[in-house]
């Protein structure tokens, strides 16, 4: 089974991860069944799925290890995913218009509310990540509430402070409109097939993952002993560079995202198991925002 590069992703699917549905110590298997063809039962790229094509899905699905285990009864659905990920999206937005709105008004929050939404939601992912409570639900929708404050503030920064001359408002919803236009046109991607999700991309997509974060984090000891942030954040043309190649890595990583979502879905694994996806999801949406942000404001400030 592949493993997302997302590591709220990686962890939910660890924790789902229960013997084959329809096998052989499953009620209701019979002899051949994983031949029949159902994939992708009502997910992301249900174009070849039985539901596609006007079908039930087969018996063997609400019969098998998750409601055996009592884990939940009723099998997570792609509304269930979209409805979760809606409503912590949600809840990030509200939380950033009000940190916005505060920063406005006592310019003076914009330091502490930084702080307290980057440390507040980092903390949140690794406890959801280490501590397998990817599918609670306060505890996405708290990471929600923190990653929109940190949100708020960082658009702020960049809108009034870091960009000179160019109206706020405009440069927030080009950022916004480009982190949408990227989600949707890797969700054609993904459906259409035009890039198949397999376990030598998935690999070589967490290899450049964690390049990025090395180069992040030796450009941060960098700009400590220095005034402008370091080669890689200074708006130079390297810093332009870096910034490209972290939007086309966060783009690839929606694909991995839902297949694992798929895989979810086609397991049949509990409801509430799309919050684990919802929280997964946003943290890739915020760090694609936050960069298409950046850009913009390295090509603004360069005029």
């Amino acid at each position: 089974m592949r493993e997302s590069s997302n590591p709220v992703l990686r962890n939910l699917m660890r924790g789902n991860r229960q013997p084959q549905v329809g096998g052989p110590q499953a009620p209701g298997y019979q002899q051949g069944y994983p031949g029949q063809g159902y994939q992708n039962v009502g997910g992301f790229g249900a174009g070849t799925a039985p539901m596609a094509q006007g079908m039930q899905v087969p018996q063997p699905y609400a019969q098998g290890p998750y409601s055996q285990q009592g884990i939940g009864t009723r099998a997570i659905t792609i509304d269930d995913v979209v409805t979760k990920t809606a409503a912590t999206l949600g809840v990030l937005i509200v939380a950033a218009v009000v940190a916005y709105g505060a920063i406005l008004a006592v310019p003076g929050l914009a330091t502490p509310l930084t702080l307290i939404g980057a440390l507040g939601g980092l903390a949140l992912v690794m406890i959801a990540s280490f501590g397998r409570k990817t599918d609670s639900a306060p505890l996405v929708l708290a990471y929600g509430a923190l990653e929109g404050l940190f949100v708020g503030s960082a658009s702020f920064v960049f809108a009034n402070w870091v960009v000179k001359g160019v109206n706020a408002g405009s440069l927030i919803a080009q950022a916004v409109l480009g982190t949408v236009g990227v989600f949707v046109g890797m969700l054609v991607v993904y459906k259409t097939g035009a890039i198949r999700v397999t376990p030598r991309f998935t690999r070589m997509l967490v290899a450049a993952m964690f390049g990025v974060v090395a180069l992040a984090l030796g450009n941060l000891v960098i700009g400590l002993f220095s005034h402008d942030g370091g080669p890689l954040r200074n708006g130079g043309p390297l810093a332009i560079v870096f910034s490209v190649v972290c939007i086309g890595i966060a783009a690839f990583s929606f694909l991995i995202d839902f297949d694992q979502a798929d895989q979810l879905i086609r397991a049949g694994a509990p409801a509430k198991a799309a919050w684990g996806v919802a929280l997964g999801l946003t943290v890739t949406l915020v760090w694609l925002y936050l960069e298409i942000l950046r850009l913009l404001s390295y090509l603004y400030d360069s005029r």
